[in-house]
């Protein structure tokens, strides 16, 4: 074989090794999402809304002229426009997204895209303009169903949000800043994420690009299945900073669903106040790891309180379903018919108890009342012990305004030490010391010295409006 022959085959050879492993390989091409936009784009709908706003007009005061009095028209003249203190109207107009679920015209978008609209057009992207109604919307989940008066019209498909990944790639459609049609893609950053204030949605967090008017659009997945409505942001100049959050579809079908059928959401409710289970409180109540919702407080003429359940308990599992999460509990409970018996797993004082609730319905009160505020007292500052936490006791008066049988209150605590550094605040009042009421100071340092042993004490701890545990640790000020 003569030798420019072997060159030319070796050449052949070495690019077909540099150039075949990543064709071969279709986990390294980037994705293609043009035959998904094209088959599953026109079941996404831009919605416009026109608000009328009507306040009291503004300008100089002048006092009320009957209108047949000659200085009305004289004020009239040189103040057009309404009279100051007369009310006047204007619209307002806003932008979002939403999109086709059925093909007779329900159309699925956010609560806050259609929040007190007198008028509600949705346009497809044909250009086909429809007047909406909104059959319901539910504010805890930011979810509203509206109807348009159409036939044979294009609808999603729905994918399952359980069976995402953190690392797949997902697609936004929608209108923002009211450019219809825009397509913006990325990747699912987590899952399950809990937003301050929002107890009842599970949000998938992802990097697609989502700005103002994407609110209500789909979120898909590579195989043009909705698996999520695009929701909300966190920026902090108002613009997309890479953090985007989508209300899972099975959670928005079952809001929509209750809403067609019934025109309103219900939710369960136990009665019971939660907080997270960190690594240190998990040690100080005998838990192996950190999970399940530790009960704060409960709600005395509750459904928890009635069947048992105390404050220091921690609920592991619900109707069998694990509590990973603090937040897991009232998206649990929540989807439970009120009235249903129930099965509450527990654990207290190292066991794991099982309880029988009934769940009721959760209503739009507020479930707690405001504690009065506490009058500072004229006296000698508290002595700081090593823990740098100084307490003094509650007077018959404070005793009567806050409702409290027992407790100390936290005057001082010393930048630097144990108290501080567990979170303890001034103004806390102290309850308990793992499940134990605390009457006095005396009785408090009392209990300190019986669980100088471990490490670290769960202090129960009235805060403001509410309760909460503190892991203190112990062998911190030795």
């Amino acid at each position: 074989m003569k030798m420019s022959t072997l060159v030319a085959l070796f050449a052949a050879i070495l690019q077909f090794s540099l150039v075949a492993p990543a064709s071969a390989n279709p986990a390294t091409r980037l994705p293609d999402f043009a035959e998904l936009v094209d088959k599953h784009g026109p079941s996404v709908v831009n919605i416009s809304t026109t608000t009328t706003v009507r306040q009291e007009a503004r300008g100089p005061q002048f006092p009320n002229i009957p209108e047949d009095d000659p200085a009305f028209d004289m004020f009239r003249r040189f103040f057009p426009g309404p009279m100051p203190g007369q009310p006047r109207e204007f619209e307002t107009r806003s932008l979002g997204s939403g999109f086709v679920i059925s093909n007779d015209g329900f159309v699925l978008t956010n609560a806050h895209v259609v929040d007190q609209a007198d008028e509600i057009v949705v346009r497809l992207s044909d250009k086909r303009e429809f007047k909406a109604r909104v059959v319901g919307s539910d504010r805890r989940t930011d979810v509203a169903l509206l109807k348009i008066e159409g036939s044979n019209l294009p609808r999603v498909q729905m994918g399952d949000p359980s069976r995402l990944r953190v690392g797949e790639w997902v697609l936004a459609i929608g209108s923002p800043f009211g450019f219809e049609s825009t397509v913006t893609a990325g990747i699912v950053s987590a899952k399950g994420r809990t937003l301050s204030g929002e107890n009842f949605v599970p949000f998938i967090q992802t990097d697609v690009a989502i700005n103002p008017g994407n609110s209500g659009g789909p979120l898909f997945n590579m195989k043009g299945e909705v698996v999520g409505i695009n929701s909300q942001i966190y920026s902090r100049t108002g613009g997309f900073m890479g953090l985007s959050f989508a209300i899972p579809i099975d959670v928005a079908m079952d809001i929509a669903d209750q809403l067609r059928i019934n025109g309103k959401v219900t939710r369960g409710r136990i009665g019971v106040v939660i907080q997270e289970v960190s690594k240190e409180l998990a040690e100080t109540f005998g838990l192996s790891k950190a999970a399940g919702a530790l009960v704060s407080g409960v709600d005395p003429e509750g459904p928890a309180a009635k069947a048992g359940i105390e404050t220091g308990d921690i609920i592991l599992r619900f109707n069998g379903k694990p509590i990973g999460t603090s937040g897991d509990l009232p998206r649990t409970v929540a989807g439970v018919k009120p009235g249903t018996r129930s099965t509450v797993e527990v654990w207290r004082k190292g066991n794991s108890r099982e309880f029988s609730v009934t769940v009721a319905e959760l209503s739009d009160e507020d479930m707690t009342g405001r504690a009065p505020q506490r009058k500072r007292q004229d006296k000698a500052p508290p002595s700081v012990g090593k823990l740098g936490l100084g307490l003094s006791e509650l007077t018959p008066n404070q005793r009567r305004q806050l409702d409290l049988k027992t407790g100390v209150v936290v005057e001082e605590v010393l930048q630097g030490g144990a108290a501080a550094k567990a979170g303890l605040r001034r103004g806390d009042i102290i309850l308990q010391v793992n499940d134990q009421d605390v009457r006095s100071i005396e009785q408090f340092n009392s209990l300190l010295t019986q669980f100088e042993k471990r490490k670290r004490v769960a202090l129960l701890v009235r805060r403001g409006e509410g309760s909460l545990f503190v892991p203190l640790q112990l062998d911190a000020g030795n």
